[in-house]
């Protein structure tokens, strides 16, 4: 019978190649490389307006091989700026490319 520590000991290699490549990104030289065609600016909600109210609203595009947008997805922001944020995004177009990419977008509402 194997002590504990022989089975260790010999698992300790294959555990070092398995976490080596756990910790590889996926994808990662896919996102954020395409560059942006058609920007449209956010409609800054009146309600925002009137409570001059600022910040960042991250989403998520996941841009098809023509560069339009195929989904958006809110990865943080105020909740009254989401949604203006997300249509303004879904409308704009990227460069194509053979393949879809993951494009990380930051857009900043400001009261002026």
């Amino acid at each position: 019978m194997k002590t504990t520590k022989t089975l260790f000991r010999r698992g300790a290699p294959l555990l070092a190649v398995l976490f080596a490549f756990a910790c590889l990104p996926c994808h990662a030289q896919d996102a954020g490389k395409r560059r942006v065609l058609i920007r449209v600016a956010p409609v800054y909600p009146l309600i925002a307006q009137r409570m001059s109210l600022e910040g960042i609203v991250k989403i998520d595009a996941l841009v098809g091989t023509d560069g339009t947008v195929k989904t958006v997805e809110v990865k943080g922001g105020h909740p009254i700026l989401v949604d203006a944020a997300a249509e303004a995004v879904s409308r704009w177009r990227w460069e194509p490319l053979p393949h879809e990419s993951h494009e990380l977008v930051e857009v900043r509402f400001s009261p002026q």
